[in-house]
């Protein structure tokens, strides 16, 4: 048994990496299949989730487009298709500023393939991230839609876009490491992108995971108290229950013992709106304790990033 604190990481290193690469990293959250990543297994990752319909894997990677066009008709009629999961705003006029995961272009453009400007930007997007689209390549191929104009906005781009845009537009991977009590909440937020370590997959007998279950810390107990030592036997037993299933049984029926201290991982991908609502609702005092342990670092983390953003919340805590 092991018992290590909570703790979190912004995935700014994988915002530096190709698409592809980024969405491997992620994807693999969920078997702790991360020891399988190399040179050339980004591309056969992606495939291979899109082949199995894993759709959520997908969200983990954005584009923001500033798309323009000649007629106002066209995006009159983009809007009309109601699309989903997307950040859009009107700089100006004949202009939109779109933002979207590659699952959400993918499935905008399944549902509206004659759509002017979903298929010119979806034709940019595969011109560029073949590997996200080209199951849905076109016969005669991505051909470009006169009066529409695509431009993919780097990171760098994003950032220096005015406050009002960036608040949107600005994307911000976090993952935790936590116990399952937090995840249970954390889920909770609809707008946002998830990928976490299964226990229906992972089976902790293995050496990758040292033959043993990890749990979080209990910030409810001191460490020495009569309650930390009951928390602390009531894991060992678990675990040993846990092992002895696992001969006879699945990870996913084994799990069915596991508590909520048990340690997990999770990817928590959204806008800086989104962080906003989230961060201010789990770091009051009538927040989780186990929650407000991981999400009020993270507020301070954003308010120096962000500080005209986050900087004026930090101060409450």
């Amino acid at each position: 048994m092991r018992v290590i604190p909570a703790s979190f990481e912004i995935q700014d290193d994988l915002d530096r990496q190709p698409l592809a690469e980024r969405i491997e990293a992620c994807g693999r959250i969920c078997y702790k299949s991360e020891g399988k990543i190399g040179v050339n297994t980004a591309a056969p990752f992606v495939k291979n989730i899109l082949k199995h319909g894993h759709n959520s894997v997908g969200e983990m990677g954005v584009a923001t487009l500033r798309v323009e066009f000649d007629a106002e008709s066209l995006a009159h009629k983009f809007m009309a298709t109601q699309p989903k999961f997307m950040q859009i705003d009107r700089p100006g006029k004949g202009e939109m500023l779109i933002t979207g995961s590659m699952r959400g272009y993918r499935e905008l453009f399944r549902g509206n393939p004659a759509d002017k400007l979903i298929k010119a930007m979806v034709g940019y997007l595969g011109n560029r991230q073949k590997l996200f689209f080209e199951d849905l390549i076109p016969p005669h191929g991505w051909m470009p839609q006169t009066g529409v104009v695509i431009e993919k906005l780097s990171l760098p781009q994003v950032d220096k876009l005015p406050y009002e845009l960036l608040f949107k537009h600005r994307f911000v991977g976090v993952k935790f490491i936590t116990n399952r009590a937090v995840t249970h909440e954390i889920v909770r937020h609809r707008p946002c992108a998830f990928l976490q370590e299964s226990q229906r997959y992972c089976r902790y007998s293995e050496d990758k995971f040292d033959n043993q279950v990890t749990f979080i810390k209990p910030l409810f107990f001191e460490e020495d108290s009569a309650e930390y030592r009951l928390w602390e036997q009531a894991m060992v037993e678990t675990e040993k229950l846990y092992l002895e299933l696992l001969k006879t049984a699945t990870p996913q029926a084994a799990r069915t013992v596991l508590p909520n201290s048990c340690k997990t991982e999770i990817i928590v991908y959204c806008n800086l709106m989104e962080w906003m609502h989230i961060l201010r609702l789990r770091t009051t005092q009538a927040a989780e304790p186990s929650m407000r342990e991981v999400m009020i670092p993270l507020l301070k983390d954003f308010a120096r990033r962000w500080p005209n953003i986050f900087g004026e919340l930090a101060l409450t805590c």
